[in-house]
């Protein structure tokens, strides 16, 4: 069993082995999903670009390029 201590600015270090396991780098995310009250796991936050699919619905009118510059066009100018 592998063990990290936690430091008083709530961070740990995921120890080699569990990285190699879970195929982590440097940058990657994880995600800590409750497993029962009290346990959690660590796992991979990856997903395949294709989980997005179906995320959000289709527009009821197309939006043609043009309408999207003058949005984007309008917004910048507000900006500045």
């Amino acid at each position: 069993m592998s063990t990290a201590t936690v430091t008083s600015k709530g961070q740990i270090t995921i120890p080699a082995a569990v990285r190699a396991a879970l195929g982590l780098d440097a940058g990657s995310r994880i995600e800590f999903v409750e497993i029962e009250k009290g346990k959690y796991a660590i796992v991979p936050a990856t997903s395949p670009v294709l989980a997005l699919k179906g995320m959000l619905r289709k527009p009821a009118m197309p939006v043609t390029i043009e309408s999207m510059n003058e949005a984007i066009a309008s917004q910048g100018a507000k900006a500045r």
